[in-house]
């Protein structure tokens, strides 16, 4: 590099001269900066007037050497005058410090943090339930506005392309309950009753309860994600500039749908979980199937069956409501559509297991239990 950084040393009577010379920038004060710092014996003096240049890096390393030997900066011109100023200044103003919080009162905080989002996001919520109550309503007083060929689509695909996984899955946990419940019951030679429970338990709560959260990861994450994308691409902004309401064109279908096709669905994973209960009784604890559907009515009553069909379309509500909420919330990128459909997911399993206690609580007290 031409007029490279350099300096020389000067005895004089009043002590040694440091002299400074050359382009002190940033690319070429490395080895000087080294040869610098092995300066031993005291400097009074830095003269800067041969310095050709000096950019921010050369007027803290000038500062920086006079501040270590004590010495006084001389020569120069207006520029680096003020350059060496203005880096005195940030050297001598008052830093202040971020106290340091113990690890109790981090994790005090990120309770509370947590706590404000979620009072937040719940008080939400409950206002976009207004907006989805709001629009049905006006859409009962306006019926040629209702878009029916979008509630049959979410009906294909709410209730016709989840019969599979729904089955399969439902007839797996009806084994699963009639295995574990027969070898608990062996030990105290009752195995028969491993219909009562079969019965019961699918028709009243793992029946509804299974399905509904086979529907919350299935349905609720496409809603979320869905009504995300449409956020992102400004095809929503678009539909409220041409006067559609996003609540009627998009929410209301998707809740109808989940609301009509969850029962539907409820009966057909108990039927599953019972086909695969009896079968499991017919094979492993020699109860023929006519006897099995026989104790299946005796010890059955018919509230366990309406329980499940009056909680099934509030969780077909609560999911879709808590999937298209999700999805209206999305702002900003693309990463934002799957941090929502995680959110809907997890929202709507926990809205639908706090539903379900409470249901178990509120029949139990009307002697439904």
């Amino acid at each position: 590099m031409a007029n490279p950084a350099d300096f020389t040393v000067e005895d004089l009577p009043s002590g040694q001269v440091l002299r400074l010379s050359g382009n002190f920038a940033i690319a070429s004060i490395g080895d000087v900066d080294r040869s610098l710092r092995e300066i031993s014996d005291a400097v009074c003096e830095i003269d800067i007037s041969g310095v050709t240049h000096m950019d921010t890096v050369g007027a803290w390393l000038v500062y920086r050497t006079a501040k270590e030997h004590n010495a006084q900066i001389t020569g120069g011109a207006v520029d680096a005058s003020r350059l060496i100023d203005a880096v005195r200044g940030v050297d001598q103003a008052e830093v202040a410090v971020k106290p340091r919080s113990s690890s109790f009162h981090r994790f005090l905080a990120e309770v509370g943090g947590g706590v404000v989002v979620s009072i937040t996001t719940f008080l939400q919520f409950l206002g976009f339930v207004g907006q989805v109550v709001k629009a049905f309503f006006s859409l009962l007083m306006n019926p040629r506005r209702f878009r029916w060929h979008a509630v049959v689509q979410h009906f294909d695909m709410v209730g016709v392309r989840a019969l599979g996984i729904v089955g399969l899955m439902s007839f797996l946990i009806g084994i699963v309950i009639a295995q574990q419940g027969a070898v608990q019951l062996r030990q105290f030679g009752a195995e028969v009753f491993t219909i009562n429970l079969i019965g019961r338990l699918t028709l009243r709560e793992l029946g509804i309860l299974m399905t509904a959260i086979m529907v919350a990861g299935r349905s609720g994450s496409a809603f979320a994600a869905q009504i995300g994308t449409m956020k992102i691409t400004e095809e929503i902004d678009a539909m409220r500039t041409i006067g559609v309401v996003p609540v009627e064109a998009l929410v209301v279908p998707r809740v109808i749908a989940a609301v009509v096709m969850m029962p539907l669905l409820g009966i057909f994973a108990s039927l599953m979980s019972i086909i695969g209960g009896g079968l499991l009784c017919w094979i492993v604890l020699d109860i023929p199937p006519a006897t099995f559907v026989q104790r299946l009515r005796e010890v059955t009553p018919m509230t366990d069956f309406w329980i499940g069909m009056i909680k099934a379309p509030v969780f077909g509500a609560i999911i879709a409501m808590a999937g298209c909420f999700q999805g209206m919330q999305v702002k900003g990128n693309a990463e934002q559509v799957g941090l929502k459909t995680t959110a809907a997911v997890v929202q709507a399993i926990f809205l639908v297991i706090v539903l379900d206690a409470f249901f178990a609580v509120f029949f139990s007290e009307i002697g439904w239990g």
